[in-house]
């Protein structure tokens, strides 16, 4: 039966969705006719069809003759990068099984009991490296964005048996495993186009040395509208590889205007995105980009992203080989974990985190 918030329940929304672990897909499953206060964005965040392009859309680029080492594609993985920070890759090797039984395993995650669920979040989570949520900075945010997640920081097979959770432990590792070859291929591309042909292990251990992997649940909403599923932000990664279901709702911000696209979705294909900590060390070069969620009135949907990033101690900055002929630096050093955490300390705000590395 269709509920609205009483007076009394709204006041307790916290501690529904994020004390007792329900999140937002509880609410969601409660039936509501409307949607809480505490999830209505202002206006200006909102995505309107008036600022949503239909006549335009992100590269989508076969991989199939990638063993060829086909420059081809690698002028067009180059191109993407630097004109749109997005693009989609089909025939890219991962197997359709692995990134199947992946989907069904964040379905599965998503599934169980609040109690079980909840057993991974902040206060109760046995490790910092699995964090099961809600929020994304519930410290900064003035209202909330209509997703559950998962988060898995990968440092090894051995923590990850003993630690992540068994409903979605196998298939999420399948799924990083198998990514590896697509990701050093395209890093591998990227670097070409900054006239680097040889990634060797210190700058490979740059680019790539640590990997997340989130598991995304957003609920179907009583008045998308009114919401997001993720706010605009562009993501603090070397790259993120993104699987997303049928259901669609990802949009990104055209290049130099303050339009957006949406990514649909295809099936089988991953969405590739460059993320800040690439756009910092190619100085600018490739871009990161603005990208958000719509919330869906009609479907749950579920995406499974993968960062690949610095590691915590690295500095970043403009590659040696992108500033030797005389390219003026327009991003300083700075440590990534301080970015990650200036990144982590407000509520999305699109590329503002990327000033935090600007040369003044």
């Amino acid at each position: 039966m269709p509920t609205t918030f009483s007076s009394n329940f709204s006041n307790n929304i916290t501690e529904f969705v994020v004390n007792e672990g329900n999140g937002v897909k509880g609410l969601s499953e409660l039936g509501l006719k409307t949607l809480p206060k505490q999830y209505i964005q202002p206006h200006e965040e909102r995505i309107t069809t008036s600022t949503i392009i239909v006549d335009d859309s992100i590269p989508i680029i076969d991989m199939s003759n990638w063993d060829d080492n086909n420059p081809k594609i690698c002028e067009k993985i180059c191109d993407a990068a630097e004109n749109w920070g997005f693009f989609q890759i089909i025939n890219h090797g991962i197997p359709l099984e692995v990134l199947d039984t992946v989907k069904a395993a964040t379905y599965r995650f998503f599934r169980q009991s609040a109690e079980e669920k909840n057993k991974h979040s902040k206060e109760n989570s046995t490790t910092n490296n699995v964090r099961y949520g809600t929020r994304f900075t519930p410290q900064a945010e003035k209202t909330g964005e209509w997703k559950d997640y998962l988060s898995l920081f990968y440092v090894s097979d051995e923590e990850a048996a003993a630690l992540w959770p068994s409903a979605c432990r196998d298939e999420a590792l399948e799924f990083l495993r198998n990514s590896e070859i697509v990701i050093k291929k395209l890093l591998k591309a990227l670097m070409k186009g900054l006239n680097i042909n040889e990634i060797d292990q210190t700058k490979e251990s740059l680019l790539m040395g640590s990997k997340r992997i989130n598991l995304n649940y957003y609920p179907k909403c009583p008045n998308p509208e009114l919401t997001v599923g993720v706010g605009r932000h562009s993501d603090v990664s070397t790259l993120t590889i993104l699987l997303q279901d049928n259901i669609g709702g990802l949009y990104v911000k055209k290049l130099d205007s303050n339009s957006w696209v949406h990514i649909p979705p295809i099936d089988g294909a991953i969405v590739i995105n460059i993320g800040d900590a690439l756009q910092i060390m190619s100085n600018g070069k490739y871009k990161s980009i603005e990208h958000r969620v719509m919330a869906n009135g009609c479907n749950n949907r579920i995406s499974v992203p993968i960062f690949v990033n610095p590691k915590p101690n690295d500095l970043i900055g403009p590659l040696p080989e992108v500033v030797k002929n005389g390219e003026k630096a327009i991003y300083k050093q700075v440590l990534y974990s301080d970015y990650v955490k200036h990144f982590f300390r407000k509520a999305h705000d699109g590329k503002e985190t990327v000033d935090f590395a600007k040369i003044n």
